[in-house]
């Protein structure tokens, strides 16, 4: 706003019409005087900024689209242009910018809304998506996997992406003929449900080298080997009796190695010797006759046991102590004697003492002369 100068002098102001004057005072003539009103240095500033927002405000009032080239027709048939294939089952790359109880959002740049929901946010089951490290921010590569008819939301999965990679990892697996270890999750009156490469597979009891529960080998680790891999069908099936037969091979016949014994049956005694089960038949506990195993060994007991033969492809040992007695019915009568005399077991075998990575073994070779 201009400053507004005035120049005034002299002027005597009559006394406004209906004022009283207080009698006997003397009358005084009235002057304006007025001067040069400056505006400071903000107050400049905030009326040029303001004098711009007028002008601007009317130019959006009049011409809103004068100087502007690209038309709201133009930015629409560009967003539809833009190269993103949204097509079931391609592959999009995507940024993760808000989390809820049942999934993701992401932004795939595109106009189209995507979501993640939790039960494709990985392979194991989870109540929380930040269990699968999905949180705002996260920079991943996406499976569209449907759209919701509703909102045209297309359905996002991480699941899936990971399903290819372990079903290719488990045929990698297969053709090396690797052992490898699974985790049992569950089972039924077939076998056990074992992780392995993030998928559940199948372990058959007739593929189990220990006569067990599925109670019993509920979270615990069990190596194991492929028997079949079907990604079409679904079928994973995998086998512990041959992962087994692996440290079997490591152990030659007349091996004599360090067990516990497990449990206990009428016809004889299962031994865990280091992960490999084996069994102690009634018959080669000692050269007297056993009536009654409970009455030579208990579960939990240690002792040593002299490998028979052992079966790579049904995963099963043949164990026995009678091979190890000084002399006959010493393991009736006292087995703490036969295994400290073990070492010099009859005239048969001469022991080589040896440590292995999962084993105690005492090796033993036949003497010469």
């Amino acid at each position: 706003m201009a400053s507004l100068v005035q120049h005034v002098a002299g002027l005597a102001c009559p006394p406004l019409s209906g004022a009283s004057r207080r009698p006997g005072a003397p009358m005084r003539p009235s002057a304006l005087v007025c001067g040069t009103y400056v505006l400071s240095k903000d107050e400049k500033e905030r009326e040029r900024m303001r004098t711009l927002f007028d002008e601007a405000s009317e130019r959006c009032r009049t011409a809103p689209m004068e100087g502007i080239t690209f038309s709201p027709e133009d930015l629409e048939s560009a967003v539809e242009t833009t190269d993103i294939d949204t097509d079931i089952g391609s592959l999009i790359k995507g940024t993760v910018f808000m989390t809820t109880s049942n999934g993701a959002f992401i932004d795939i740049q595109s106009k189209a809304t995507a979501f993640l929901p939790i039960d494709e946010a990985c392979l194991l089951d989870i109540d929380n998506i930040e269990e699968a490290g999905i949180r705002p921010g996260l920079v991943e590569q996406f499976m569209i996997i449907d759209e919701n008819p509703n909102d045209e939301t297309l359905i996002l999965s991480l699941q899936s992406i990971q399903q290819d990679l372990a079903w290719e990892r488990c045929r990698q697996l297969q053709a090396e003929d690797v052992v490898i270890t699974g985790k049992v999750i569950g089972g039924n009156k077939g076998g056990v449900v074992a992780l392995v490469e993030g998928l559940k597979a199948f372990v058959p009891f007739s593929q189990v080298s220990s006569k067990t529960t599925a109670e019993e080998l509920l979270d615990k680790e069990l190596p194991l080997k492929f028997v079949e891999v079907d990604e079409e069908q679904g079928r994973l099936v995998l086998s512990n009796r041959k992962a087994m037969a692996d440290s079997q091979a490591q152990l030659g016949i007349g091996s004599v190695v360090l067990g516990t014994v497990e449990s206990l049956k009428p016809y004889g005694a299962f031994i865990d010797i280091g992960g490999i089960n084996g069994l102690l038949h009634v018959s080669q506990i000692s050269h007297d006759r056993v009536a009654d195993i409970s009455t030579v060994l208990q579960p939990g007991d240690t002792l040593k046991v002299m490998i028979l033969s052992h079966d790579r492809e049904r995963g099963r040992v043949s164990l026995s102590t009678k091979k190890l007695e000084p002399t006959p019915g010493d393991m009736i009568r006292n087995p703490k004697l036969v295994f400290e005399k073990v070492s010099n077991a009859g005239n048969t075998f001469s022991p080589e003492y040896v440590v292995t990575d999962k084993l105690t073994c005492w090796f033993t070779m036949p003497k010469l002369g």
